[in-house]
């Protein structure tokens, strides 16, 4: 009895394997093994290449971790960001684990508000910037000429100008309530993301699919929204993941300068102002809100690093 011969993925055994014959060896008996792969959608691909970023997905989990503590903890806790309590700038202890400010406020219960509005201020940046500049972008790409020219000197003349001084002079018209802070920084960043999104259509609306659809007679609010949008939505995703960093950075460089958050509610950019005089006496009222502010942007950007490697198929990605 003869064994098995295998030589180059054939083998004689070949009924039993149910692989198909070799094609031009008829009646040799060799037959050849036929593999398969399983098809994976684009999203499965993507977040494949997402899971193996270890940074990125640290990120998003301490990321996740902030928001939580920010709106779940100060239900739990035993004081509200506006109690006065009877113990003056008393260091951090067991009963104030961040330590009390001069007029007896509870720094634990400040820190969660200031997070928790400065959280809110910068994803509202984020989508406000990303719907308005994706919009923008879109629009001036796909007609081009007179509309393009005018979209973008407009955009190039709002880029000129500095953000931060903008959104000052603006805040400071309009109020200090987060959710104007938030409108008017997103405003101001609008325009970047316009440019890249119009970078991006200018390549895409001539792929021979937009030509085909525009021939069967598509409408451009159709061929925006089922073409460029979806194509151009990588470029969009990251984006919108550093803006949220970008804006609580400008949040609090805003409330810094005193034309952000008005008392009294607060935010992290108000208590770093606040406790700015007294880093050297009492560190607590510095140091806490800032470590919030620097573990809120790193997560972020990392998490737009992780994103970027992801919805990118043309890098090559390394396991980290």
């Amino acid at each position: 009895m003869t064994e098995p011969t295998i030589q180059a993925g054939r083998t004689n055994a070949g009924s039993a394997t149910g692989a198909k014959p070799v094609a031009g060896d008829p009646g040799t008996g060799r037959v050849e093994r036929e593999f398969t792969v399983k098809d994976r959608s684009q999203l499965q691909q993507t977040m494949r290449r997402f899971l193996r970023h270890r940074m990125a997905v640290g990120s998003l989990v301490v990321f996740v971790l902030l928001v939580l503590f920010a709106f779940i903890t100060p239900l739990l806790w035993k004081y509200h960001y506006t109690t006065i309590t009877p113990d003056n700038s008393v260091p951090p202890s067991l009963d104030h684990p961040f330590g009390t400010d001069n007029l007896g406020h509870d720094m634990f219960a400040q820190v969660l508000r200031g997070l928790q509005q400065s959280i809110k201020v910068a994803l509202s940046i984020a989508l406000i910037a990303t719907i308005g500049g994706t919009l923008w972008g879109v629009i001036s790409g796909y007609y081009g000429g007179a509309v393009d020219t005018v979209l973008m000197r407009f955009a190039d003349l709002v880029l000129t100008i500095p953000s931060l001084a903008m959104a000052a002079a603006l805040a400071n018209n309009f109020g200090g309530t987060w959710w104007i802070i938030a409108i008017i920084l997103g405003g101001v960043s609008a325009p970047y993301v316009g440019r890249v999104v119009r970078g991006m259509v200018l390549s895409i609306r001539e792929r021979e699919y937009v030509e085909a659809a525009r021939a069967l007679g598509a409408s451009d609010f159709r061929i925006m929204i089922r073409h460029l949008v979806p194509n151009a939505f990588a470029v969009v995703v990251v984006n919108a993941t550093l803006l949220v960093a970008s804006g609580i950075l400008l949040e609090t460089s805003l409330s810094f300068l005193g034309f952000g958050i008005q008392a009294p509610d607060t935010s992290l950019g108000v208590l770093i102002t606040t406790g700015q005089g007294a880093v050297d006496t009492r560190p607590w009222l510095f140091y806490f809100p800032g470590l919030f502010i620097i573990l809120v942007a790193l997560t972020v950007n990392f998490l737009g690093d992780g994103l970027r490697d992801a919805l990118d198929p043309q890098q090559t990605r390394q396991r980290r």
